[in-house]
């Protein structure tokens, strides 16, 4: 069928406006600020009439350094991986004891609902592309720095059968009772829940929880303190992306934070006007609505259901067929989350053409999220012990290694969109990398960053452009 969505045709003039890519001179403000912002960057964004943004360097590099720390502006957990990683809902750091994370690990385990990956070469990131037909990511990711051989856990060759624990022994794990030998040398912020009270989205403090609320949560959370239009919606829209394509939160994310972008400019503005306010807004609406938009606007983008790559199980001759599915898909999901957050003079961001080039654009741009599990090191640093603490530790841990099984290392998997680097072209021949440093973490982290160093400095030369 032809999928139609009445605001399509009601605001196209304002739809095309927020499709439209700014001027050449503000998308260059934009990322000049955005540069400026980066800890010690030394690098540009330029544009080119013919092949689009590029990132190039104004110095030579060499092979190893570091060139560009990117904040992430959009990013989320997979909802499988919630299941096996308690990680901080804004910015992915563990969160909580190390027992309270083995614990939960062994609970939905027992429970069969453990999505934890079997890892053939030993890399929990090589895993990272196996998503399904609807994966969102071009294949880049943003991991740990440190390496994940097959000393490191999830070993190659044959699996091991896990030893399932009593569930007293579990529960003592995840309430504090049991503490494991050297687990303190593992420490994680203690987990800190939603203040919306949706008991869904956990932080490692304040600062992550209030930055959180303030950019999207505050419309995306189920609790009773939400602002969203209709929470009983909401968790339908959150249920269809789950059982879909997760991608779908991530657009939710979207368009929330420009919903409130626009709601704090217009109080600013109002408060600037407080004659005929009603006058003001009616001309200036659209441009504050724009300028809420702008973050997004400078993204490269196309509708999701015409840039996203045919699945290899799709046969060619049912290409149209299977690119209309995917858009009655994006339909369904669109009106789930018109129904929950819906804002009038926000109409033009809930069209099915602005939902499907927020979808693209991550699509076209996204890297994958990759954040080692504290667990792994644990185990191994047990194992590094000298003897005999090595011996007295073993017989404390063996028993709920044996339970967690190969798969002990799990790693937390997500996705984000980061503003520098979907600057960045891709090469089959890149001079540089994108991973995820854990000495980064801090209290005043507001998000995830995707570093990126310099790989085979022979290619570095003065005002040479950058690739993935």
């Amino acid at each position: 069928m032809e999928v139609v969505f009445p605001i399509d045709e009601k605001c196209a003039p304002e739809i095309a406006a927020l499709l439209q890519p700014p001027p050449p001179r503000e998308i260059q403000d934009y990322f000049d600020q955005l540069l400026a912002s980066r800890e010690g960057c030394r690098l540009k964004v330029r544009q080119d009439g013919e092949f689009g943004k590029g990132v190039y360097a104004d110095v030579d590099f060499k092979e190893g350094e570091l060139l560009l720390r990117d904040q992430m502006l959009f990013g989320c957990q997979h909802p499988s991986n919630k299941i096996d990683c308690l990680v901080c809902s804004f910015c992915f750091r563990f969160i909580g004891t190390l027992e309270l994370q083995i614990g939960r690990r062994l609970f939905f385990q027992d429970l069969g609902l453990s999505s934890s990956h079997e890892c053939d070469t030993g890399s929990c990131s090589d895993v990272l592309n196996e998503h399904g037909a609807f994966d969102s990511s071009d294949g880049d990711d943003v991991t740990d720095e440190k390496s994940h051989d097959d000393s490191r856990g999830c070993a190659s060759g044959s699996k091991r059968a896990k030893v399932p624990l009593p569930g007293e022994i579990v529960e003592s794990l995840m309430n504090g009772e049991i503490v494991l030998p050297c687990s303190d040398k593992f420490s994680s912020p203690p987990a800190i829940p939603c203040s919306g009270g949706c008991r869904e989205a956990y932080y490692c403090s304040k600062v992550c929880a209030d930055a959180d609320w303030n950019s999207s949560h505050s419309l995306l959370c189920t609790g009773e303190k939400s602002e969203a239009f209709s929470t009983k919606a909401l968790l339908q829209f959150i249920q269809h992306a789950n059982e879909t394509n997760d991608i779908f939160i991530l657009a939710a994310k979207a368009i929330a934070y420009t919903i409130l972008r626009y709601r704090k400019s217009k109080a600013i503005f109002q408060s600037s006007y407080m004659k005929d306010t009603a006058h003001v807004m009616d001309i200036f609406h659209m441009p504050l609505l724009l300028e809420a938009w702008k973050p997004i606007s400078v993204g490269h983008k196309r509708r999701w259901w015409e840039c996203i790559a045919l699945p290899e199980d799709v046969d060619p001759s049912d290409e149209a067929v299977f690119r209309t599915e995917i858009k009655e898909l994006a339909f369904t999901s669109l009106q789930l989350l018109k129904a929950a957050i819906f804002d009038k003079e926000c109409e033009p961001l809930f069209s099915l053409d602005i939902y499907g080039h927020i979808i693209g654009m991550f699509e076209l741009n996204n890297l994958d999220l990759v954040v080692a599990s504290p667990v792994e090191d644990y185990f191994l640093y047990i194992n590094d012990l000298p003897s005999p603490e090595k011996e007295e530790a073993k017989k404390v841990c063996q028993p709920y290694l044996d339970a967690l099984g190969d798969e002990y290392a799990v790693c937390c998997e997500g996705t984000a969109f980061f503003p520098l680097q979907s600057c960045m072209n891709h090469s089959c021949h890149p001079n540089a990398k994108a991973f995820k440093r854990d000495e980064r973490w801090s209290s005043n982290d507001s998000g995830v960053e995707a570093h990126f160093e310099g790989r085979r400095g022979h290619h570095f030369i003065h005002r040479g452009g950058f690739a993935l």
